[in-house]
């Protein structure tokens, strides 16, 4: 019984490890022009035309002074 388990386990842990690896590609903001924004991209070639992504800003960082 234990086998079973252990055996479903790692399948599942397979099956979701596959799914959930997401494309990351660096980019650009060119233009925006009310909903549509332009982007040039380092390896644009990991997306697909249709393909939902989300976009994040880059966080900048706080320089602190004496």
């Amino acid at each position: 019984m234990k086998k079973v388990v252990t055996v479903v386990m790692v399948v599942a842990f397979a099956l979701s490890a596959g799914v959930a690896m997401a494309a990351k590609v660096k980019c650009t903001v060119d233009s925006v022009d009310g909903d549509k924004v332009t982007m040039t991209c380092k390896k644009a070639n990991k997306l697909k035309a249709g393909q939902k992504v989300t976009v994040k800003a880059a966080k900048k960082k706080a320089i602190e002074g004496c």
